[in-house]
């Protein structure tokens, strides 16, 4: 048997043979020049937004890191936040022991800590997370799913998104006008702080979540009205379990904007420098102590921001991923 050499031809189109050591990429012999110029430009104009984008975040986790994670240690998150500065330590070392022990001074220099900043973050946040987001789906099953034109579902919209714009200092003036007078002095409190940032997660948990209903297909909803399901059963069983991870993620959204809001905090949540677990009484969140102090020019003041910044990142992420999974994890077993 003779070899043969060089591959095989091909039948072409009608029956026409053609040598396959000829053929060339179509894309390159359909599509015109100035299109794939086009298309390259576009492409490293892509990949060069992402990498300007990027340039700022990697720059600030990089020094929150190096000033912040220097500091963080267990007594940093289970200590009472220190009393006195850096510069008060060093001022008293010459005050007489007696009145040292009458009014509590610390003259060696504190060791930093943030737990109850900690435990008012999450204290604060959970709890308007508890208020705004049933209110916020509820409010959006409404608009999406009962009332839709109605002059009703329209208002809500409309005021939805007029509440998405209001300054956030506003909210905090407004709560602490209802609330934090009117109780005097028992007024300040975690409490008080979480319906002020309930405000701004609610329109945000509203929008998102109407906007995910949306993309319920209806075949869905005819098919359990044939099966017999009622609209509430529906609505139950089969729209919101098919939209939980969006709905999780316009939660995600507001939480994390909850989390790290500071005009709103500083009016109705006091300030503490012990641990309170209870929503009533002056609290503290991590966002006011990077407030606080930042804007001080003491030393350790300004580690326990930085540490307290570095914190706060780490628990909005914390938290966000945490409720991707359970997320991920039920959307898994509904669809088995």
């Amino acid at each position: 048997m003779s070899a043969v050499s060089g591959p095989p031809a091909a039948s072409g189109v009608a029956g026409f043979p053609f040598d396959t050591r000829a053929r060339t990429d179509l894309r390159l012999r359909t599509v015109a020049t100035a299109r794939r110029v086009r298309d390259r430009f576009a492409t490293v104009a892509l990949c060069a937004a992402l990498v300007v984008a990027a340039v700022p975040l990697v720059a600030v986790v990089v020094v929150l890191v190096a000033k912040g994670a220097r500091w963080l240690g267990w007594d940093f998150f289970t200590s009472d936040i220190p009393r006195v500065t850096g510069r008060v330590a060093g001022a008293c070392e010459g005050v007489d022991a007696a009145l040292r022990e009458k009014y509590g001074l610390t003259c060696g220099t504190p060791r930093p800590a943030m737990g109850p900043a900690i435990l008012g973050t999450l204290l604060s946040t959970g709890l308007a997370a508890l208020i705004a987001i049933p209110v916020g789906v509820a409010a959006a099953v409404y608009l999406n799913e009962i009332g839709r034109s109605s002059r009703t579902a329209r208002a809500v919209r409309f005021l939805s998104d007029v509440m998405t714009g209001i300054p956030s200092i506003v909210m905090g003036l407004f709560v602490y006008t209802v609330w934090v007078v009117r109780f005097g002095t028992a007024g300040p409190s975690a409490f008080a702080a979480a319906l002020a940032l309930a405000c701004l997660m609610l329109p945000i948990v509203v929008r998102g979540t109407e906007e995910v209903l949306r993309l319920v297909p209806d075949e869905l909803r005819h098919a359990n009205v044939a099966l017999g399901g009622r609209g509430v059963h529906g609505v139950l069983r089969v729209v919101l379990p098919c939209a939980l991870p969006g709905i999780t993620t316009a939660a995600l959204l507001a939480v994390a904007r909850a989390a790290g809001e500071t005009a709103p905090v500083l009016f109705t949540i006091g300030m503490t420098y012990s641990f309170n677990a209870a929503p009533w009484g002056p609290n503290t969140t991590l966002a006011q102590q990077i407030f606080e102090g930042a804007k001080s020019g003491d030393p350790l003041a300004n580690r326990l921001a930085w540490s307290a910044a570095l914190t706060l990142v780490v628990v909005v992420f914390s938290l966000s991923a945490a409720a991707r999974f359970i997320a991920n994890r039920y959307s898994t077993r509904l669809g088995g």
